[in-house]
């Protein structure tokens, strides 16, 4: 059980909020530590809605998804103060649940354009988790996990989510942004175990 405010929320709570991480500002758009943060706005426009900056630190929206009220947002902190925004989120929109937050993000230990979704377990080094895990204080949230494989030769993995995705790479993750759309719908209609069940048994 997450604790919040009941103050800070008016109105009716979210059923869900869905978290793509990302870095603010035009020189990290379109770079792969950017993914999840594409997913989230390809989601949001999927469902009528744009997001707008807001006070949580954050671009976010909210949207109708299966009947559902969808809280979508995009922290507009740097990655690794991701929790600062997704905590302000939760209690925001009245989530009181950690398995009802799925938070979108790249991943280093999976080839480019694979898919996976998981619900809680370790964090994989990623920045981004770690804060959200530290403001929380739980990682029993769910993530849907893009893999961008890890850099040739010696350059690090910070420097490689860093940069933009070569022409061929790019097509394949953008596939994958359509998919990872699919598989937070899913989840949202079906579950995590039968959604893990659904996208999880590709290569």
């Amino acid at each position: 059980m997450l604790r919040r405010s009941r103050t800070e929320r008016t109105g009716e709570p979210a059923a869900w909020l869905v978290v793509g991480l990302g870095n603010p500002g035009e020189d990290y758009a379109g770079t792969r530590h950017n993914l999840g943060a594409e997913v989230a706005a390809a989601l949001a426009d999927r469902h009528g809605g744009s997001l707008r900056r807001s006070r949580e630190l954050a671009l976010s929206c909210e949207v109708r998804i299966g009947g559902q009220r969808v809280a979508v947002a995009f922290p507009q902190t740097f990655m690794n103060e991701s929790g600062q925004s997704v905590s302000s989120l939760v209690r925001r929109h009245g989530i009181d649940d950690p398995g009802r937050i799925v938070v979108v993000h790249d991943e280093l230990d999976l080839e480019v354009g694979t898919l996976r979704v998981k619900a809680g377990g370790g964090l994989a080094g990623h920045n981004g988790l770690k804060s959200i895990t530290a403001h929380l204080k739980t990682q029993d949230y769910l993530r849907v996990r893009i893999g961008v494989g890890r850099p040739p030769g010696r350059r690090s993995g910070a420097d490689h989510v860093l940069r933009h995705p070569s022409r061929a790479e790019a097509a394949e993750l953008g596939v994958v942004i359509v998919e990872a759309v699919d598989a937070v719908e899913a989840i949202l209609a079906d579950g995590v175990d039968a959604t893990m069940g659904r996208f999880n048994a590709g290569p």
